[in-house]
C-alpha cells in the first residue's frame, strides 16, 4: 500500500518555517509587534479581555504557540488552529457587542508578515523577494481561512497597503503608556532596556516616531558576533537571558521543531 505524502499548511521547504523555528527571530517578531501592538487604535478590543496588559508574557506564548502549530502542524491540524483563533475572537465580539473592524484584524496579519521579514533579516541575511512573497503567502492564507476581508492578493499590493495602515491606524495614546509600564513590570529594567533595543532593530520609522524611540540601537554592533555564536552554548545562555527565568524552558524549545500539538489552553492543562 502507497501512503500519501502528509499535506502541510506550510510547505517544508518554506522559509517561513526557518524564521519560525528558531527562538531569536520569534522573540524579535513579537519584539516588534509589541510595539506596534501598543499603538494600534485598536488596542482597546486587548483591554477588553485584560489578557494582554495583565500578563504580557502569557500573551506572548499563548500567540506563538499558535502561531507555530499552523506553521509546523499539517494541513489539518494548522486549520483547527486558525478556526480555534477565529472562534476566541468571535467570543469576545460577543462579550463586547460588537465586531472588531477588519481592518484591525488586517493591521495583525500585516505586523506578522513584516516582523517575519525584518526580523530574519536582522538576524540572518536578506530575504529575496521570492521568499517575502512566500511569508505574504503563508499569512494572507491564514487570513483568508478566518474570513477577514479587504485582503491584498499580492506582495506589491501588500507593500502600498502596509505603507497606508502604518500611516492610518497608528497613535500614541494612553494604552500605550500602560502597556509599556507592564512591559517594565513584568520584564524588570534590564530586560526591558533589551527590549526597546531590539524594537528599535525591527520596527518601521513610524513606529519609532510616535513611541520616540532613537532609530539607533546598542544591539547592532553585537550583531556581527551573535551570528558566530547563537549556535553555542553562550548564544543560548544569551536568549534565555532575554527573559524570566519562568519562561527559560519555553524559550529554548523554540528552536526546535515541535514532534506535536496541543492548543495553548491543552498546554496548560499538561502542566498542572
Amino acid at each position: 500500500m502507497v501512503i500519501a505524502p502528509m499535506e502541510y499548511f506550510v510547505p517544508q521547504q518554506s522559509v517561513v518555517r526557518a524564521i519560525w523555528g528558531k527562538a531569536d527571530t520569534v522573540l524579535f517578531i513579537f519584539a516588534g509587534a509589541a510595539a506596534e501592538f501598543a499603538l494600534n487604535k485598536a488596542v482597546d478590543w486587548l483591554y477588553f479581555t485584560g489578557r494582554l496588559p495583565a500578563d504580557p508574557l502569557a500573551r506572548l506564548f499563548s500567540t506563538v504557540a499558535y502561531a507555530r502549530q499552523i506553521v509546523f502542524a499539517e494541513r489539518a491540524g494548522a486549520e483547527r488552529a486558525i478556526d480555534t483563533i477565529a472562534a476566541i475572537h468571535s467570543a469576545v465580539e460577543a462579550r463586547r457587542g460588537m465586531a472588531i473592524p477588519d481592518w484591525a484584524y488586517r493591521d495583525v496579519l500585516f505586523m506578522l508578515i513584516d516582523y517575519s521579514i525584518r526580523s530574519f533579516e536582522v538576524l540572518e541575511r536578506p530575504l529575496t523577494t521570492a521568499e517575502k512573497e512566500d511569508v505574504f503567502d503563508v499569512f494572507t492564507r491564514v487570513g483568508q481561512r478566518m474570513g477577514i476581508q479587504g485582503l491584498p492578493t499580492a506582495y506589491t499590493d501588500w507593500l502600498i497597503a502596509r505603507q497606508q495602515h502604518l500611516a492610518s491606524d497608528l497613535e500614541n495614546s494612553g494604552f500605550t503608556m500602560d502597556l509599556y509600564q507592564q512591559y517594565r513590570r513584568h520584564l524588570g529594567p534590564l530586560r526591558y532596556w533589551l527590549l526597546l533595543q531590539a524594537q528599535r532593530l525591527v520596527v518601521p520609522a513610524t513606529v519609532i516616531q510616535l513611541l520616540h524611540l532613537s532609530p539607533r540601537s546598542w544591539i547592532t554592533p553585537l550583531l556581527p558576533l551573535y551570528r558566530q555564536t547563537q549556535h553555542l552554548r553562550v548564544g543560548r545562555w544569551a536568549k534565555a537571558a532575554l527573559l524570566p527565568p519562568a519562561y527559560k524552558a519555553r524559550i529554548l524549545a523554540l528552536d526546535n521543531e515541535p514532534a506535536h500539538f496541543h492548543s495553548p489552553a491543552e498546554a496548560e492543562t499538561a502542566k498542572r
